[in-house]
């Protein structure tokens, strides 16, 4: 963003900064994946369910991740491609499907998983405690509420004076 556009959100209420924050922040992680590691979003959460859980069906992992087991074979033909997870014949039931991540997989995991660790501030207010502390409850709060946006008497604009 400009200056002059970074300007013209000053007055904008919070939950309008909140959510165009959340889409730029998006849109720099879904590039810094692609570029740095090769990955998409769901080709990430792909690999961390299965470092997490360890080998599992493909139904599994497609519930694991929040989506249909359709959505989630073209995920897994970019992984397997790129050599990150094999398919393996389930040995009991040779109509299931389960997936592993390989050694390179592995290691994808653990440089993600140092980048998101790493603690290093997005910005110079995140860099304070005191003001990190804050963004985190009123963060946490939002995500929590589980409450429809309201509008309050801080959001609504002031109207003009009745004549």
């Amino acid at each position: 963003m400009t200056r002059m556009e970074l300007i013209g959100l000053r007055d904008v209420p919070l939950g309008r900064l909140l959510v165009t924050a959340g889409h730029v922040v998006g849109q720099r992680w879904n590039r810094y994946l692609a570029e740095e590691h090769g990955l998409t979003q769901a080709g990430m959460v792909t690999l961390m369910t299965l470092a997490r859980h360890g080998e599992l069906p493909h139904r599994a992992v497609a519930e694991a991740c929040f989506i249909r087991p359709a959505t989630l074979t073209g995920i897994v033909d970019t992984l397997e491609r790129d050599g990150l997870v094999e398919r393996q014949r389930d040995d009991v039931d040779r109509r299931s499907v389960r997936l592993v991540l390989t050694p390179a997989g592995r290691e994808r995991v653990a440089a993600l998983t140092n980048v998101m660790q790493s603690g290093r501030p997005m910005t110079s207010v995140d860099a304070d405690p005191a003001k990190a502390a804050v963004i985190r409850q009123f963060l946490l709060e939002v995500i929590g509420s589980g409450e429809e946006p309201r509008v309050t008497a801080l959001d609504a604009r002031p109207e003009a004076p009745a004549c």
